[in-house]
C-alpha cells in the first residue's frame, strides 16, 4: 500500500476559509444583537407606548401621593408577577403563558386565558382606532382653509384610511421582530411628545388656576387609578390653537397607529394557538388579521367615547391576567412551604387582584368615565387670561359644531 502524503492547501484558500468563518460567527452575533434590540424596541413600544400619556389622569383619580405610591405598587407586582410565571414555567416544564395555565389547570383554563390575553388587546386596537381619529381630526382642523365640517378630516374618514393605508400593512407580518423598527420610530415619538408636554407645563402652568384638593392623600377613585384601568387624554388640557400642542397630537396620533400592530400580532397569536395549532397558513394568516382589524375598525366607527369600556376591560380582563392567574399557578405548582416569600407574596397578589377586579367592576359600572372630548378647556377661552407663544388668539374661543363633539353612548 502506497502512503500518499497529505496536500498542502494553498494559504490563500485558508485566509479564504478563515475570513468565510469570521464572517458567519459575526453575521450570526450582528442577527442576535439585532434580534436582542429589536426585542427591546418591540417590548417599550408595548409596554410603555402611548399609555404613559394617561398616567397624569390615574394621578388624578387616586390623589398625586397615593397615585405615586400606586404607580410603584403596580410596576413591582408586575415585575413579580412575571417572576411568578417564570418559576410556574420551570415547574411546569412550560415555556408559554399557555401552556403553563394548560397544564396547571388543563383545558378549561386555557380557554378562560386564551379569552382574556384576546379581548384586552383587542379592545386596546378599538381605543387605538378611536384616539386616532380624534386626535388626527383636531390637527387636521388646523391646516388654514380646511373645512372643520369637511368629511376628510372626521374621526370615521380617518380611522378608516388610517387602517387601510398603515395598520392593515403593518399588521400583516407574521414576525414581531419586523416591527422593531416601528417600533423605535413610535419610542423616538414618545420621548417627543414627553418632551412637548414638559415644556408647556412651564409655559402654561402660571397661566392655570390651581386645582381644589391636588395634594389630598386619597381619593374615592383611587381603585380606577390603577394603570389598567383608567385613561385620560393628557391633550385634552391643552388649546387647540397651540401649534406646539398640535405637533405633540400629531406625533401621539402617528405613535398609536405604530402600537397597535403590537396588539393585532397578541390578538391573531392567540386564535392561531387555539384554532391553527400556532401555525396557521400564508392564507389564513392573511384572513385572520383582515378579520381582526375589520372588526376592530368597525366597532371604534360606531362607538366614539370609550371610557367605561375600557375600564371594564381593566378590571376583567387585566386584573386577572397579571394579579390572580400567575398567582394561583404558582400555588399550585410550588411546593415550597407556606413561609416561603413567594408564596406570601402570591397569596397576598391573588386576592387583591380579586377585589381590584369585583371593586373596579362595580365603579366601572356606578361611576363612569365623563367623555367630553372636543370641548375647550375655560382657560381657552378668553384671551386676556392667557399668553404663550404659538397661540394664535384669534383661535381661542369654543368649537360647538355638533360633528365635533364626541358624545358617550353609555349615557
Amino acid at each position: 500500500m502506497s502512503y500518499q502524503q497529505p496536500q498542502l492547501r494553498d494559504p490563500r484558500q485558508r485566509e479564504t476559509d478563515l475570513s468565510d468563518r469570521e464572517s458567519l460567527v459575526s453575521g450570526h452575533e450582528h442577527q442576535g444583537k439585532s434580534c436582542q434590540s429589536t426585542a427591546v424596541f418591540n417590548v417599550v413600544n408595548s409596554v410603555i407606548g402611548s399609555g404613559i400619556i394617561g398616567l397624569p389622569y390615574s394621578m388624578k383619580q387616586a390623589g398625586f401621593p397615593l397615585g405615586m405610591l400606586l404607580l410603584f405598587w403596580v410596576s413591582y407586582i408586575t415585575d413579580f408577577s412575571l417572576i411568578l410565571l417564570i418559576k410556574g414555567g420551570a415547574l411546569s416544564g412550560t415555556d408559554s403563558y399557555q401552556s403553563l395555565v394548560n397544564k396547571t389547570f388543563g383545558f378549561p383554563g386555557y380557554l378562560l386565558l386564551s379569552a382574556l390575553q384576546f379581548m384586552y388587546p383587542f379592545i386596546a386596537m378599538i381605543s387605538y382606532n378611536i384616539i386616532t381619529g380624534d386626535t388626527l381630526s383636531k390637527v387636521f382642523q388646523r391646516i388654514p382653509g380646511v373645512d372643520p365640517g369637511s368629511l376628510f378630516i372626521g374621526r370615521h374618514f380617518i380611522i378608516v384610511v388610517s387602517t387601510v393605508t398603515l395598520t392593515l400593512p403593518l399588521s400583516l407580518y407574521r414576525d414581531i421582530a419586523k416591527l422593531g423598527k416601528i417600533s423605535l420610530v413610535s419610542t423616538i415619538l414618545t420621548v417627543l411628545i414627553l418632551g412637548i408636554v414638559m415644556t408647556r407645563a412651564v409655559s402654561l402652568g402660571p397661566n392655570i388656576p390651581k386645582t381644589e384638593d391636588a395634594w389630598v392623600f386619597a381619593k374615592p377613585n383611587a381603585i380606577q387609578a390603577i394603570g389598567v384601568m383608567s385613561f385620560g387624554d393628557l391633550f385634552e388640557n391643552y388649546c387647540r390653537s397651540d401649534d406646539l400642542v398640535t405637533f405633540g397630537r400629531f406625533c401621539y396620533g402617528i405613535t398609536v397607529i405604530l402600537t397597535y400592530p403590537i396588539e393585532c400580532f397578541v390578538t391573531r397569536e392567540v386564535i392561531a394557538n387555539v384554532f391553527f395549532g400556532g401555525n396557521p397558513s400564508s392564507v389564513f394568516h392573511i384572513i385572520l388579521t383582515v378579520v381582526i382589524i375589520t372588526a376592530a375598525t368597525l366597532v371604534s366607527l360606531l362607538i366614539d367615547c370609550l371610557g367605561i369600556v375600557l375600564e371594564l376591560n381593566g378590571a376583567l380582563c387585566a386584573a386577572p391576567l397579571i394579579f390572580i392567574i400567575p398567582s394561583a399557578c404558582y400555588l399550585k405548582l410550588s411546593e415550597e412551604p407556606r413561609t416561603h416569600a413567594d408564596k406570601i407574596m402570591a397569596c397576598v397578589m391573588l386576592p387583591v387582584g380579586a377585589v381590584v377586579m369585583v371593586v373596579g367592576f362595580v365603579m366601572a359600572i356606578t361611576n363612569p368615565q365623563d367623555c367630553t372630548h372636543g370641548q375647550e378647556m375655560f382657560y381657552c377661552l378668553t384671551s386676556d387670561n392667557i399668553s404663550f407663544p404659538n397661540i394664535s388668539r384669534s383661535h381661542l374661543q369654543l368649537t360647538t359644531q355638533p360633528s365635533l363633539l364626541n358624545h358617550s353612548i353609555f349615557q
